[in-house]
């Protein structure tokens, strides 16, 4: 819902490239060692670094030219290696792993134990060696080429709506208010791919990266790199699966955080509840209606002022009856934790703008100095949500405007709010803006959702009275360290939830393990029960569950039926709360996702990759969401046997099978011998407190009892 920044076919070329124009980095002189640790190219392009680490390559040129704002949580510790030269070309050794380096022009192999990795392109040309640049330096940014073989996949690049497989597509990491879940763009991106073959690549940087992967108009042999940044910082990783690629990645860029038991609960939410008395009734009717639930929402404009924020501030006219501590007190009383909403931007109606701007803690406008004025495209409001009005953005470079931004939740805090809805962080724009730190807005513009997130995290650590949890929408390498994300504002249609379903699992794939949807979809309700259930029972699959659109999201308000088969479907989400406790311990240890694309789950199931709407959640559920009215579903189980849960029916591995479900159906499948621990059938999670003393029986399924 903001101006949207240049295409990037503007500054981009999609087309086919001339290559013949672009020159071609070329090695200039003997390489060197440094400290042992890593060696030093000189080139036609700077100085090239290359240095080894424990999960394999990083090449930098010109890398301490910038701030990295922490993308990174360690600098990893660089391996001995050793080099030998010759006037054509350089080998570097280090363990297992070679690298060769071709001089004129400069071209790559990486191998282990013999094994080659991944290398320069082999797609050559009549006249010259390569047809696509191997390494260049174009007006754009860095070019850096990789090997694609013939029919290898490549996944991950953050949350993308469409195949899961970015082979043959044309994607760009940078950060959209995307409203929607319908194009390329996206709220959530990372520079950061692999290939079940055993390899992945990850671009150390804050600022927008272009990918050509298996891109026919740049090359369908090539997976083609354009890195929008002065500095070339790539580390290119090895493992045997996805799962240790994205361990690796997240071992660089941070591990996600095991959230608070209460936000495995459902989430509901609208936009947004009227006033105060709609809000009450709502909170009552779920509990009347036993409908499971956890936290309950203020968005937006349920406890803002539209014209004046953001301030931190209750809107005077909503609650001028209603104290904000009397109205929090009483949803508590029903045992709802409450979760309110902000975006960075701050009214220039509102006196903390001129505050902030006089500080020096807005984003500035480059042409004058002053604080920059964002105004909102109104084409995105119409008749939907009311216009915003002209803001400044908060920059959270300026370590005093960071601190202020966090300390000012603190009241928030102390009054029993427990999370946020960091909502927005796409608004910086590339031409116009400049940051305290010296970075224009194209260098920030992605980052400066992981700043924003980080800041919003901290206070919750700080100041939370029950544990640190946020929802954030935009987000960039690290932000899995915040967690946890959603998806926004998916069309309520059939191919809303199929977009949804894509990108939780394309997000999971990039190394962020928590995901939740807007339930029923956003906008452009029509009151659909079937879809509402479908949607409901999916997300029951997922790290977190949100109820949320514009209108009503409570299950009741769409039919009897879709109440009944909803609640029955979030009661086992509650039941299913210590199998989500253990599968993010393992997500925060590891990296990997809740929910997990088969082609992550089943790295050596070639078969299982061309499933990409089913998944596994954790080790044991295999899920398939029924994407289509009718119940109808088409999926592929994996070899062995299978039990489909709950009912234990046996279904045969390494097959197809279709089913037609029942409204209150799902197909969910477990492999024969395991176990599902199942926990106790309650409303709330405040329910779920143990015993002071005394043993407790602990059940799973199948039926099995343990006295612990």
């Amino acid at each position: 819902m903001s101006v949207q920044s240049p295409s990037f076919a503007s500054t981009v070329n999609l087309s086919a490239p001339d290559w013949n124009t672009v020159p071609q980095v070329t090695v200039t002189g003997e390489g060197y060692s440094a400290g042992k640790t890593s060696v030093i190219l000189p080139t036609s392009a700077g100085l090239l670094q290359l240095s080894f680490h424990k999960s394999g390559l990083r090449m930098q040129i010109a890398a301490d030219a910038c701030s990295d704002y922490d993308i990174l949580t360690h600098q990893p510790e660089s391996l001995p290696c050793q080099l030998t030269s010759s006037e054509q070309s350089s080998t570097i050794v280090c363990g297992d792993y070679a690298l060769i380096i071709q001089h004129q022009p400069f071209s790559f192999s990486l191998n282990c134990a013999g094994k080659t990795i991944q290398q320069t392109p082999n797609d050559g040309h009549f006249v010259r060696q390569y047809r696509m640049p191997p390494l260049t330096k174009t007006a754009q940014g860095w070019l850096f080429s990789l090997h694609l073989g013939a029919e290898e996949p490549v996944y991950g690049l953050g949350e993308k709506w469409s195949s899961l497989n970015k082979r043959g597509q044309f994607i760009r990491s940078y950060n959209h208010d995307a409203l929607g879940v319908n194009a390329e763009i996206s709220y959530k991106n990372t520079p950061f791919a692999w290939s079940p073959s055993g390899w992945g690549v990850f671009v150390h940087t804050p600022a927008p990266v272009s990918h050509g992967v298996g891109y026919a108009p740049w090359s369908q042999r090539a997976y083609g790199l354009l890195v929008e940044d002065d500095a070339l910082d790539i580390f290119i990783l090895h493992g045997k699966n996805g799962g240790e690629i994205i361990n690796q990645y997240t071992q660089l860029t941070g591990k996600a955080p095991v959230p608070p038991v209460w936000s495995l609960g459902v989430i509901l939410s609208k936009a947004y509840y009227q006033d105060v008395p709609e809000l009450m009734a709502t909170a009552k009717a779920v509990r009347e209606h036993a409908m499971p639930c956890d936290v309950i929402t203020l968005d937006g404009r349920a406890w803002q002022d539209t014209d004046t924020r953001f301030a931190f501030e209750w809107d005077p006219k909503r609650f001028a009856h209603f104290p904000p501590n009397q109205v929090i007190a009483d949803l508590k009383a029903m045992n709802f934790k409450v979760c309110i909403w902000e975006y960075p931007l701050v009214s220039v109606q509102n006196p903390l703008f001129a505050q902030m701007a006089k500080k020096g803690w807005l984003l500035k406008d480059k042409r004058s100095g002053e604080a920059y004025r964002y105004q909102w495209d109104m084409s995105a409001f119409a008749e939907v949500l009311t216009p915003l009005p002209e803001s400044g953005i908060v920059d959270f470079t300026h370590p005093d405007a960071f601190n202020f931004w966090l300390e000012s939740h603190k009241p928030l805090f102390d009054l029993g709010v427990d999370m946020i809805k960091a909502d927005f962080g796409e608004q910086v724009e590339d031409d116009n803006m400049l940051a305290h730190n010296g970075d224009s807005g194209h260098r920030l513009h992605n980052v400066y959702s992981l700043l924003y997130n980080r800041c919003v995290y901290q206070a919750a650590e700080k100041y939370s009275q029950n544990g640190p949890f946020l929802f954030s929408r935009s987000a960039w390498s690290g932000s899995q360290r915040y967690p946890s994300q959603w998806g926004g504002d998916p069309q309520a249609d059939w191919g809303g939830l199929i977009g949804s379903i894509r990108g939780a699992l394309s997000w999971g794939m990039s190394g962020a393990p928590y995901f939740a949807t807007d339930v029923g979809g956003f906008y452009k309700d029509t009151r659909d029960s079937e879809l509402f259930v479908r949607w409901s029972q999916m997300a029951v699959f997922s790290a977190h569950i949100r109820l949320h659109g514009i209108g009503q999201r409570e299950p009741w308000s769409y039919s009897h039926d879709a109440e009944q088969a909803v609640n029955q479907a979030l009661k086992l989400r509650y039941q299913l709360i210590p199998y989500i406790q253990t599968a993010m311990e393992q997500a925060s240890e590891t990296g990997m996702p809740l929910m997990r694309a088969m082609a992550l789950a089943f790295p050596n199931d070639r078969l299982a990759r061309g499933f990409e709407m089913q998944f596994m959640f954790g080790d044991n559920l295999l899920v398939v969401p029924c994407t289509q009215p009718g119940g109808e579903v088409e999926f592929y189980l994996p070899d062995g046997q299978w039990l489909r849960f709950p009912d234990q029916q046996i279904f045969s591995g390494g097959k197809v099978h279709t089913l037609t479900l029942a409204l209150e159906e799902m197909a969910v499948f477990v492999p024969a011998g395991q176990n599902i621990p199942i926990g106790p059938d309650v409303l709330h999670t405040e329910q779920l407190t143990p015993p002071a003393s005394g043993k407790q029986i602990k059940h799973y399924w199948p039926a099995q009892d343990v006295v612990v």
